[in-house]
């Protein structure tokens, strides 16, 4: 253990709700919200499918109060649940965890025009977890004018120091985003396009599944050059990183009328084309691209990612996991609102300076 309270390891747990809305994804870290870490544990606990699809409604359309006050007690009570069942299976006890980093469920981020919505009961979690919670990640950056996402670039820098430089960690969730390592400190982070998202709804709506589990859709289909490019011409693309976007952003993207086969990998290759115009906007392109998210578990985004940029690989070839790294990232930040550090800098959401966020609920 450390000598000392600066260099003191805290033991946090990290949980994030992704767009996705597919459940929860828990880790147990102890930190010292520098450059150590060590994770200890982690899981996923799936929403029910009725509860997801309330979860899915409310972040689409402009849900009554009482309805999304109503799905935001249940979210905090399943992410209790969560908290419970990740200590059970790692052996700790409550009164061992320094906090817990509480992401919610963001239902609208609107960086254009400064304002964002995570759902999330951060007191009735403390009083079910008792656990101090760290929560509200996002609005403190964007008051100091940052676009309150990503918020993983300063955690990514962390894990690859020792990559060979430049390097780019790129996280595909509901939307995509990369973090750019180089040289030095050298860093600059932002979303790139939908993620996920657009190929979830589209293999939702059209062939009844929850997701294009392992491709399936997206390898028999045909990619649509014309849709592809008319996506792309979208203001959004053009704009230099940092930027953030909403995961509905993105309904522009008219796949309407293809076969399910042929709109998946329309999707897709949407997907990797707007990651691969903001890697090829950046000052030197990288020498690896290591995935992280959901996306990482698509075959045929994997493949078209690496037809396009150098040394394509899941960020588990480095020991780490691909499915619960961002709540392994919101651990970290809650120890870093501790201590008082910075969670976001200018080049990783556009802030005026480097800016501590959170709210502390003890």
């Amino acid at each position: 253990m450390a000598k000392n309270e600066t260099d003191k390891l805290y033991r946090a747990i990290g949980l994030m709700s992704g767009t996705s809305g597919d459940g929860v994804d828990a880790t147990l870290l102890e930190t010292d919200g520098l450059g150590i870490f060590h994770c200890r544990d982690g899981l996923t606990k799936s929403y029910d499918e009725d509860l997801r699809a309330r979860i899915l409604e409310a972040a689409q359309d402009d849900a009554p109060l009482g309805y999304l006050l109503r799905i935001e007690k249940e979210l905090t009570i399943h992410h209790a649940n969560t908290i419970r069942e990740l200590l059970e299976q790692s052996g700790e006890k409550p009164r061992k965890i320094d906090v817990v980093g509480f992401h919610g469920h963001t239902v609208r981020h609107m960086p254009h025009d400064g304002v964002t919505l995570q759902i999330g009961d951060e007191a009735l979690l403390a009083e079910l977890a008792k656990i101090p919670i760290v929560t509200n990640f996002r609005r403190r950056d964007m008051a100091a004018g940052g676009q309150g996402a990503p918020l993983a670039a300063m955690f990514h820098q962390v894990l690859f120091k020792d990559e060979t430089r430049p390097t780019v960690v790129l996280n595909i969730g509901g939307v995509a985003n990369v973090t750019w390592l180089g040289d030095g400190d050298a860093i600059i982070a932002g979303d790139t396009g939908p993620g996920c998202g657009l190929l979830d709804e589209w293999a939702q709506e059209v062939a009844g599944l929850p997701h294009d589990r392992d491709g399936h859709l997206a390898k028999a289909g045909k990619v649509n050059q014309e849709v592809v490019q008319a996506a792309l011409a979208a203001d959004f693309f053009q704009r230099p990183l940092p930027k953030a976007a909403d995961r509905y952003d993105f309904d522009h993207v008219d796949v309407s009328g293809m076969t399910p086969e042929d709109g998946a990998a329309t999707l897709c290759a949407v997907t990797v084309q707007a990651v691969c115009l903001a890697i090829r906007g950046l000052s030197a392109m990288p020498k690896s691209v290591w995935v992280t998210g959901g996306g990482v578990h698509h075959p045929v985004m994997m493949e078209m990612l690496s037809e396009e940029l150098p040394k394509v690989a899941s960020v588990a070839e480095c020991g780490l996991s691909p499915d619960t790294l961002e709540a392994e990232c919101f651990a970290w930040l809650a120890v870093r609102h501790l201590r008082g550090l910075p969670l976001t800098m200018p080049q990783t959401t556009g802030c005026h300076q480097p800016t501590t966020g959170g709210v502390l609920i003890s």
